[in-house]
């Protein structure tokens, strides 16, 4: 979950680096650093913490590097070893004459450390990337070749790595490589960027190359030389990205997470353009790969992911389920790939990651693509190796999401799941026409009802501001709301480290009304449909334990007004809809509170956006 970047050309390398390393910020800030060649020697540079304070390690060694054309840079989330200066990249060898910056897990490090250390190697981090840079420095100093002593290295280590090298010896050149971790190189005149991901080179160049698996790219001012494992020369595919600058851009906003819960409207109709043309015709869906004859051979579904896309699927579940009357379960993916699962060529498995790159959810893929299963990928990032898997792929539109918590990538997920349950529904014909035909017409009524919410703020504001010194706080809901239940309590942990959780309202009574008093907060989300009486009665019992009642409901109903405290009003929505519309005032409280109470909204701390090691 770091990023990496790297640089070689004409231009002063540093600032490029820097630049880099923020734009990547949400890949971690732990510590940072970077690694420049300079005229006899490179020179390391590392600071604990944010990127700020990197930057004012190296403002005060300017004159150092001041020439100084080609460089790589690390940022940093930590997995082995604290996060401190010594731990953080860049990893030299004994003599410093070899560098390099890593994203991944090496799994076998511990073994590889013992080997080198009788080598005579010397450790002096408590890390898995030092023990790659000792294993290329060592064979580096019998081949002289830095590009054969990085795929000779690569075919000793075990795990996950997007590697980037560069040795004082050879002053004109970076190597770069990667297995099961984002890495690409962006493409200039006379110029190089590595970058983990396409922000940190896109205001520079829209030209890049992605390197797959187990290829090692070599990098000149002039050249750039792709091969093998073996070393076999490979053709590049260079192609243009579809990504503009201004998408890193706040655009007056506080914070991209408030920037992009306001995309949202858009985010919708980028997702339903040109797969909705009326509600009359077919849901268009070109790479969703899946027949009549395919889904009445299936058993069963299988939705796969992490997270905020766990949430997702959730109600990915229901709506399948509920309209296309096929078994659909749905797992957390660190759970789906240490145990034995029934998967076959029966099964639709859908792989659900905002990055393409969550390394539970692409481990899980893989192992359910050996088996046979149709693999359908939901994804913000159709360039991702997760996509590279995929034998049906639907791509969520949502641009590029700066802040760590999830908002503008869950709604365009969201979406994509109801075209996708609608898309199978008409395959099937198994589903009312004219219910498929209200579905898709009320479905692109969605954003303009999300920005009547969006226009009117101040009232959850308030309602934020009010909570916001609480300790904990409950959500609670029932049916297909539930999950956003779960995901509204997510969002408030992640950003202001209030203890929240979601609850089905159903089990109140079975063991959380325990927790119940005048200090407990409790949202209910109350949208008209078969449950509302039920969630209603949930909320009576909460309010009989003093709990501190909040509504957010579409319905008009006056006994609101005795059993709530506050009362989000929403725009009216079908129940099977409400979902999209119900989440948008829990994203703006978690904003709210957190921002309230002083928090990094845009970068909490622990967590990291992309997340590449299991």
């Amino acid at each position: 979950m770091c990023g990496i970047v790297g640089y070689i050309g004409d231009k002063p390398v540093v600032d490029i680096l820097l630049n880099g390393l923020q734009q990547l910020e949400y890949r971690g800030y732990d510590s940072a650093g970077v690694a420049v060649m300079c005229e006899n020697k490179i020179n390391v540079y590392k600071a604990e913490g944010k990127l700020e304070n990197l930057s004012s390690e190296l403002l005060i060694h300017k004159d150092e590097y001041k020439n100084s054309t080609m460089g790589i840079g690390h940022i940093r989330w930590a997995t082995h070893g604290a996060p401190n200066v010594i731990n953080a990249h860049p990893h030299t060898c004994n003599c410093g004459s070899l560098v390099i910056v890593h994203n991944g897990i090496i799994e076998n490090y511990k073994e590889l450390k013992s080997e080198l250390e009788k080598k005579g190697a010397k450790f002096r981090s408590q890390t898995d990337t030092e023990a790659v840079a000792h294993l290329i420095a060592y064979i580096y100093n019998e081949t002289k070749n830095l590009t054969e002593a990085v795929r000779l290295a690569a075919q000793k280590i075990d795990g996950a790595y997007a590697l980037c090298v560069m040795h004082s010896d050879k002053k004109d050149e970076l190597v770069a490589t990667k297995r099961n971790a984002p890495l690409l190189v962006g493409v200039g005149e006379n110029e190089y960027y590595v970058a983990s991901d396409v922000p940190a080179t896109i205001p520079y160049t829209k030209k890049a190359m992605y390197l797959n698996d187990n290829q090692i790219v070599t990098l000149t001012r002039q050249s750039m030389t792709l091969i093998d494992s073996e070393g076999n020369e490979l053709p590049k595919k260079v192609e243009t990205l579809p990504w503009e600058p201004v998408a890193l851009s706040k655009m007056g906003y506080k914070h991209f997470m408030l920037k992009e819960i306001h995309e949202q409207p858009d985010v919708i109709r980028n997702v339903l353009t040109g797969k909705i043309h009326s509600s009359d015709e077919p849901i268009i869906l070109n790479e969703v790969k899946l027949t009549k004859e395919s889904l009445k051979n299936l058993n069963r579904i299988q939705i796969i992911a992490c997270g905020t896309s766990l949430h997702a699927a959730m109600i990915g579940k229901y709506i399948i389920e509920d309209f296309c009357g096929i078994a659909v379960d749905v797992e957390a993916s660190s759970e789906y790939i240490y145990r034995k699962t029934v998967t076959d060529e029966h099964t639709l498995v859908i792989g659900v990651s905002q990055s393409g790159e969550t390394a539970d959810t692409l481990t899980a893929i893989k192992q359910s693509k050996a088996r046979g299963s149709h693999i359908l990928i939901i994804t913000n990032r159709p360039d991702s190796a997760m996509a590279r898997e995929a034998d049906s792929l639907l791509s969520v539109n949502a641009g590029i999401e700066v802040s760590v918590a999830a908002t503008k990538s869950y709604m365009a997920q969201l979406v994509s799941f109801y075209l996708l349950a609608i898309y199978m529904a008409e395959i099937k014909g198994n589903m009312n026409t004219e219910a498929l035909k209200t579905l898709k017409s009320d479905l692109t009524l969605v954003p303009q009802k999300i920005e009547q919410i969006l226009s009117h703020k101040e009232y959850i504001q308030k309602c934020a501001q009010y909570y916001a010194n609480t300790k904990d706080f409950i959500y609670v809901a029932r049916g297909i709301n539930y999950p956003t239940a779960l995901e509204g309590a997510l969002k408030l942990k992640e950003i202001s480290y209030i203890n929240a959780t979601g609850y089905p309202a159903g089990e109140l009574k079975h063991g959380p009304i325990a927790m119940l008093d005048e200090s407990m907060p409790v949202l209910s989300i109350l949208m008209k449909g078969s449950v509302y009486e039920k969630l209603l009665s949930n909320s009576e019992e909460a309010k009989a334990r003093n709990a501190r009642m909040i509504a957010l409901t579409n319905s008009k109903d006056e006994k609101l007004k005795d059993l709530f405290d506050f009362i989000i009003e929403v725009p009216e929505i079908q129940e099977l809809l409400s979902p999209l519309i119900a989440i948008v005032p829990l994203q703006l409280i978690a904003y709210y509170i957190s921002e309230y109470l002083g928090k990094d909204v845009d970068q909490p701390r622990n967590l990291a956006k992309s997340v590449t090691v299991e």
